[in-house]
């Protein structure tokens, strides 16, 4: 659950993209922001930085985010003008997930113990787009803990095809006396 900050803020950015029919742009905007914070530590770092003035963390927003939406780009730099980046990986969270209802897509994360590749993702995809009548928005965690198969979870509902999950079910089966 975001905080009530971050909800206020995905809401206005929501919104705004409502308004202008731009929530599927402004969304992939969202997951690439999330991606880039992700894999360069030092962004959030220098973003909260006190001795870094707010000029040079816009002129910063600017550079890197060059091929945003402008609105992106002032909605980010509005951020640093209110001292709220420190709220944007859940700020973005709650946009996706807000624009994800919108738009009906629904999210998943499949489990396994190694990388899937394309093609594998693109089969569970559209497996789970077919049982849910919705457009799926796959994620792959990896989980060092499975031997071999996959868990995949889509809101309430878990699949577990791993190998561990079969053996349990074997063990269950020979205490109950039954056949496994």
């Amino acid at each position: 659950m975001a905080s009530e900050v971050a909800g206020r803020y995905a809401e206005a950015l929501f919104q705004l993209s409502k308004e202008q029919d731009q929530m599927e742009e402004r969304k992939e905007e969202a997951l690439v922001l999330r991606d880039v914070l992700k894999n360069n530590p030092e962004l959030p770092v220098f973003f909260r930085a006190v001795r870094v003035t707010d000029e040079e963390k816009k002129a910063l927003i600017d550079q890197v985010f060059e091929s945003f939406l402008p609105e992106t780009k002032n909605f980010l730099k509005l951020l640093v003008d209110k001292d709220r980046m420190y709220v944007l990986d859940e700020i973005l969270m709650e946009f996706i997930r807000l624009a994800n209802i919108e738009l009906g897509i629904e999210t998943a994360t499949v489990a396994s113990a190694r990388p899937l590749d394309e093609t594998q993702m693109k089969r569970i995809r559209e497996a789970l787009e077919k049982k849910t009548g919705h457009k799926i928005q796959l994620e792959n965690k990896i989980d060092k803990s499975l031997i071999a198969g996959i868990k995949v979870t889509t809101g309430n509902s878990v699949t577990d095809v791993t190998v561990a999950h079969q053996i349990e079910g074997m063990k269950e089966a020979l205490l109950k006396g039954g056949n496994a």
